[in-house]
């Protein structure tokens, strides 16, 4: 698949702001450090589509990309950002849940984990949650860049059996620095 046009929609807290047509949705989760603006930005080839930030917990509303004129890519707030307050963190809790809690046109759900770590408890809680809820989950490990291929091999084995994933679902790796993992990813959407 090829994204030849990507445009910013709107930035939604509440479900009578999101847009109303019936086009496909595809929603990035993640913890808020885990690179969710830079993923979109790397598959959509705009540098600046999603405003990226050296600090963590930015994106605080539901964001809406237009891509090819076909179907929207979603960035949700991140979760498990530990530096704001906490009525924030559940302020953010609700915006992720009043997107997710039956939205037809929602897809897909790629949960970013990161590619270095063992998926924190609010990576499992998200992932059981996307899963008993009927959602296709796309997992990715980010900033692959910044492993070895042998620590990729083991921490691919860590974040299967921390996220119980089923032995057919496939994990992709993709790092926004060099790129990999982005055509696979791409292919994979639909």
């Amino acid at each position: 698949m090829e994204i030849k046009q990507a445009e910013f929609i709107i930035s939604a807290a509440y479900k009578t702001q999101f847009p109303a047509d019936a086009k496909v949705e595809i929603a990035f989760v993640g913890r808020s450090n885990v690179g969710k603006s830079s993923i979109i930005n790397t598959l959509t080839n705009r540098r600046k589509l999603v405003k990226t930030s050296g600090t963590p917990g930015k994106t605080r509303l539901v964001n809406f990309f237009m891509i090819n004129n076909e179907f929207y890519f979603v960035d949700l707030p991140g979760y498990g950002y530990a530096k704001v307050s906490k009525s924030q963190l559940e302020n953010w809790a609700t915006t992720i849940e009043n997107y997710l809690i039956g939205r037809r046109q929602l897809k897909k759900v790629i949960l970013l984990v990161d590619s270095r770590h063992k998926p924190s408890k609010d990576d499992i809680t998200m992932y059981e949650w996307i899963k008993h809820f009927g959602y296709e989950c796309m997992v990715v490990a980010t900033k692959s860049d910044k492993i070895t291929k042998n620590e990729k091999f083991k921490n691919e084995k860590i974040i299967r059996e921390t996220l119980q994933m089923d032995k057919d679902e496939k994990l992709y790796f993709f790092s926004s620095l060099n790129r990999s993992g982005k055509e696979e990813i791409l292919d994979n959407l639909f």
